[in-house]
């Protein structure tokens, strides 16, 4: 097994293609032996398996890998939503040469079928007419199962962000249990994590050249068994980095040792003493030791050793100094490699410009593919994130170094929705990725941003040495609306408000031109002790953004509102914070259509929090410090209650837990009350059976104010509705 270095990664584009290449580009990539046969193949080189439908758009991660692979000479089939009840449709393109490659979909598959609450979704927006059921519980699982039984001899690689998530043992919330790495559940031979390209390309190749999939090891950004440590690697434990002890506040959470700016200033690593090694020494030192994580065995019944392992790994998450990790399962032992270096602006440009058709297969006819609808006319100008929220799964997956794609790239994609889109209106729905302004937004010193350990570079506040200059997306944003054809651009992925408010001319300009009458962000809540667990800033920056918004829509002559969106039942969430929440939305006219519960997704740092009870921001042990988690349901229901103190339908449980609390002095028929002391008639729960009765009600129930701005802010507006 190589060494891991941190040395470039070779050129995305730069290999020698395979000799399929001679078949050209294909209209679709084929989901038939029928398609195949068109396109004059005998067999496919790869085959992809997904449990979305298959759109052609670079927004859907099949599409993009296997254009990507199609665009290095391979043939690529696609498998959508294949029959999971036997291996017959997994043989419906044949045996293919090289490897499956299996994900879940765009979305993890327990995410995209269960609600925060375990109930089953009634719809899946990846699937023909939002049908249900349509893939798996833990889809990657399943689909490895049935590609072993269809060719047992085939390698198997997995990945997408239900891969990525579940890459060592994690705590798993449906079924409240922590559960193996997805590589032993899955039986697959090697796997994926992050953004795909490098590795999957190198994976390819490698395959083609003759090499088995078990000599396929030290691939960054892959997860694969070893038999022993490799030569040349020391094992350190990550006891040695973390020790459990006294909770001592850091000012930046998971610094070792002091912050990575005055430890980069010194020539110090941050971790590491470097009193008699020089810094090379000491880097090649680092790149060469493993980090043993607690076994499996050991974290599956100790939450408190969880939370210790959850805390060793958010800290080997930076692709510049990040170290490999073992973790022991049984008789195996997982080897889990640095994360995969970023694409360069040249790479991203390459992976979007490859030639999609935009449109879904034709296959599924004229079925509406709901998630296809919502994005087929937005462009994704760049990746990753460096907010850290620890209830996001973004980080984990995409990284957080920010990577952009030219502003020439982005609009060649603009024109080309204009050019060939038979929907396209001159609306664009958004130009964006996972934040909507971070767009160039990185380190100012190389150097400092290869040490640095720090998960957000913007909690506790802006790191002074993040570069926070909007311009280039400024000067994106008027050269694309200048476009002939482009009647209006909108920005609908989630703004980072507090990053905002540093460019009041990016505000300006966003306010005046991008917003159509509400702007969604997401302060996530008004109270510091859920704030600080959330890594979020506090509601006074939220005051700060909405001050600007309302001078720059009124200085345009416009009426504009901000929608904001609050998570309930958090880890470190009390019953007296979602009420100050309640009382602050009431203060301010707003009353949420929408509102959701914390779902502990695998593998984030909130999830750690909610398993075990402790702030995994701080150093962890049995003794240091506990966090209020609120997980029974009733709790649960009672914090989505106060978001919406408006519904009657929850009227009754808030009374009941403001009369416990101490302040029935808020029930009443008064402004100054949260709510009413009556309960219109069919809501609320019936004595006589016990059941819930909904009605439909307009938001202008008797004694609560602020009826007709409320109107104007009511969160079911099409675009206030699309997922953050």
């Amino acid at each position: 097994m190589k060494l891991s270095t941190i040395a470039s990664a070779p050129f995305l584009f730069g290999y020698r293609k395979y000799w399929a290449h001679r078949f050209g580009t294909a209209p679709m990539l084929p989901m038939s032996r029928e398609e195949m046969d068109e396109l004059g193949w005998d067999s496919c080189d790869i085959i992809l398996v997904t449990g979305d439908a298959y759109i052609d758009h670079p927004s859907f991660g099949m599409a993009l890998i296997g254009r990507l692979l199609e665009a290095q000479g391979f043939r690529v089939g696609i498998i959508a939503q294949p029959d999971w009840t036997s291996a017959d449709d997994f043989r419906r393109l044949g045996r293919p040469n090289l490897f499956f490659g299996i994900t879940g979909g765009n979305m993890d598959s327990m995410v995209n079928r269960y609600t925060s609450d375990k109930k089953i979704r009634s719809n899946d927006a990846y699937t023909p007419d939002g049908a249900a059921g349509k893939r798996p519980d833990r889809a990657v699982t399943v689909y490895s199962h049935r590609c072993r039984e269809a060719y047992k001899d085939v390698p198997i690689v997995i990945g997408g962000i239900e891969a990525s998530l579940r890459r060592i043992a994690h705590y798993d919330y449906w079924s409240d249990t922590v559960k193996k790495s997805v590589l032993l559940d899955s039986k697959a031979d090697l796997l994926v994590y992050g953004n795909a390209e490098r590795q999957i390309v190198e994976i390819a190749h490698r395959l083609a050249l003759g090499e088995a999939i078990s000599d396929l090891t030290g691939i960054r950004g892959t997860v694969h068994f070893v038999k022993e440590i490799p030569p040349g690697y020391a094992v350190r434990d990550s006891t040695e980095l973390d020790r459990p002890g006294i909770v001592a506040p850091p000012q930046n959470p998971y610094q070792e040792q002091p912050a990575c700016e005055a430890k980069a200033a010194a020539g110090e690593e941050p971790g590491e003493s470097v009193v008699q090694f020089d810094r090379t020494l000491l880097r090649n030192r680092r790149a060469h030791t493993v980090i043993r994580l607690p076994a499996y065995e050991d974290v599956k019944d100790d939450p408190v050793l969880y939370a210790h392992a959850s805390r060793v790994m958010h800290g080997e998450t930076n692709p510049g100094n990040a170290r490999p990790l073992l973790q022991q399962h049984g008789q195996r032992q997982v080897w889990v490699n640095p994360p995969p270096l970023p694409l360069t602006t040249k790479e991203m440009d390459g992976v979007y410009d490859l030639p999609y058709s935009r449109l879904p297969h034709k296959v599924y006819g004229k079925a509406n593919v709901p998630a296809f609808e919502m994005i087929q006319h937005s462009v994704n100008i760049m990746r990753g994130c460096f907010g850290g929220c620890t209830f996001c799964s973004i980080t984990e997956h995409e990284g957080r170094i920010i990577q952009s794609r030219s502003e020439d790239s982005i609009i060649r994609e603009i024109e080309a929705i204009r050019d060939i889109s038979p929907a396209f209106t001159g609306h664009i729905s958004d130009l964006g990725g996972p934040t909507a302004n971070m767009y160039r937004l990185a380190c100012k010193d190389p150097k400092i941003e290869a040490s640095c350990r720090k998960p957000s570079c913007v909690f506790p506040g802006i790191c002074p040495n993040l570069n926070t200059d909007h311009t280039p997306l400024i000067r994106l944003y008027r050269r694309a609306r200048a476009l002939p054809g482009i009647k209006k651009i909108f920005i609908a992925s989630g703004l980072r408000y507090d990053l905002a408010v540093t460019s009041p001319e990016y505000v300006r300009e966003l306010v005046t031109h991008h917003v159509g009458g509400y702007l969604k962000i997401a302060p996530e809540h008004t109270e510091q002790g859920p704030l600080s667990k959330m890594m979020k800033p506090g509601i006074g920056t939220y005051d700060r953004f909405k001050e600007m918004f309302d001078k720059f829509s009124k200085e345009a002559g416009k009426e504009q509102y901000l929608i904001p969106y609050f998570i309930a039942a958090h880890p470190g969430t009390t019953d007296q914070d979602m009420l100050n929440l309640a009382l602050w939305l009431k203060r301010h006219g707003f009353r949420a259509d929408q509102v959701q519960a914390f779902l502990p997704s695998p593998m984030a740092i909130a999830t750690a929090m909610y398993h075990s009870g402790k702030n995994t921001l701080h150093k962890v042990s049995r003794k240091s410090e506990n966090i209020y988690i609120p997980k029974s349901v009733k709790q649960r229901r009672l914090h989505k209650a106060f978001l919406r103190y408006h519904d009657p339908n929850n009227w009754p449980l808030l009374r009941e837990a403001l009369n416990n609390m101490g302040r029935s002095d808020l029930i009443g028929n008064g402004k100054h009350h949260l709510i009413p002391s009556f309960q219109p008639k069919g809501t609320g729960t019936s004595p006589e059976n016990g059941q819930r009765f909904r009605t439909k009600h307009t938001g202008q129930e008797a004694g609560l104010p602020g009826k007709n701005r409320v109107r104007k802010i009511r969160s079911q507006h099409p675009r206030a509705a699309k997922k953050r």
